[in-house]
């Protein structure tokens, strides 16, 4: 069993930077990676990025050179960053980090809202 908590977040200003973080704890060897996906009000659920295994990184179109995936791995503990920048209208939504195992483990998400 793994949990995954979300940290982070923030108003920021549009074109501003922000970072979230997410660590799982538990089984540490289980995770075969981790990630985020992103749902906006109205929306459905969507990929953000991904840190796999060898270390590969895999992002969506519309945050590919604007947000950048990294990982750390402790004793007990995996934690994945996700820096973020150049901030757009579309950015905005509840950011839910993900560790992936055979049944993938799902934080409960957190909330990115950028300023008008």
């Amino acid at each position: 069993q793994v949990e995954v908590v979300e940290s982070g977040g923030g108003l920021v200003e549009p074109g501003g930077p922000l970072s979230l973080s997410c660590s799982a704890s538990g089984n540490r060897l289980s995770i075969h990676g981790m990630g985020w996906f992103r749902q906006a009000p109205g929306k459905q659920r969507e990929f953000v990025a991904v840190h796999g295994r060898g270390g590969v990184t895999n992002y969506a179109d519309s945050v590919t050179g604007r947000f950048t995936i990294s990982r750390e791995d402790a004793e007990t503990t995996v934690t994945v960053s996700l820096q973020m920048s150049g901030l757009k209208p579309e950015d905005p939504a509840v950011y839910y980090c993900y560790a992936a195992l055979d049944i993938n483990s799902w934080g409960k998400g957190i909330q990115v809202p950028v300023s008008s």
